[in-house]
């Protein structure tokens, strides 16, 4: 979770980007792009950063992790000494290195910006639907039938946060993501550019988990 809380944060940071494309976020307002595109981005937005926790409380998804790792005794003093610091204007780089934060979780969250920063948004969404929304739920049924089984009752606010990712991510949310991959790829060169993206996110994704892995060995 100390790893895996960088992939929550940099995916709004990721889901915003989109937005900020694919709407108008200054003043005064104009129409972007289609409508179409617009609602989807929104209502993904919406639930992202204001769904509700187990007790109905108003909270982003990325809030609802924190607190589940507080549950669970993960330390989020490192991550929190990241975040801070990216709020008093110092860079990632040097964010990082107060934070000790993990190679693999920085490798992970460079190439999320890498796409933020070349602001394709037909590769922004490739990442953020094949790499982040369609694939999340599949993988998290797994996970927890594995806490059930393990850890009964004890990690309620981790099992909340899957079982929600599961019930939006993978009902609803995925298939938004969908439509607006496709409406964003409007021929076959960007269908081409952004299979590069999703191999390239799943890639990093392995990566991540292989951090996540290593880590747990060396701690063994």
């Amino acid at each position: 979770m100390e790893h895996h809380i960088y992939a929550v944060w940099d995916f709004m940071s990721l889901l915003k980007s989109l937005q900020i494309n694919l709407t108008c976020t200054t003043i005064p307002w104009f129409p972007v792009g289609t409508a179409t595109t617009r609602s989807l981005i929104n209502e993904i937005v919406a639930g992202e950063e204001s769904d509700v926790d187990e007790d109905g409380v108003k909270k982003s998804h990325y809030e609802m992790y924190l607190e589940a790792m507080q549950q669970c005794g993960a330390n989020t003093a490192h991550f929190e000494d990241f975040i801070e610091a990216l709020k008093a204007g110092k860079s990632r780089a040097e964010a990082y290195e107060l934070a000790q934060a993990p190679a693999a979780a920085r490798e992970f969250v460079d190439f999320t910006f890498d796409l933020i920063a070349g602001n394709q948004v037909h590769q922004q969404a490739s990442a953020f639907t094949f790499g982040r929304e369609d694939l999340i739920p599949t993988m998290f049924y797994a996970i927890i039938a594995d806490l059930d089984r393990r850890f009964p009752a004890q990690l309620s606010k981790f099992k909340y946060y899957l079982e929600r990712h599961i019930e939006v991510d993978g009902d609803h949310h995925s298939h938004l993501a969908l439509a607006m991959t496709a409406e964003l790829c409007t021929d076959d060169h960007y269908w081409q550019e952004a299979q590069a993206v999703a191999l390239a996110s799943l890639q990093q994704r392995v990566n991540l988990w292989d951090g996540v892995y290593q880590k747990i060995m060396e701690s063994r």
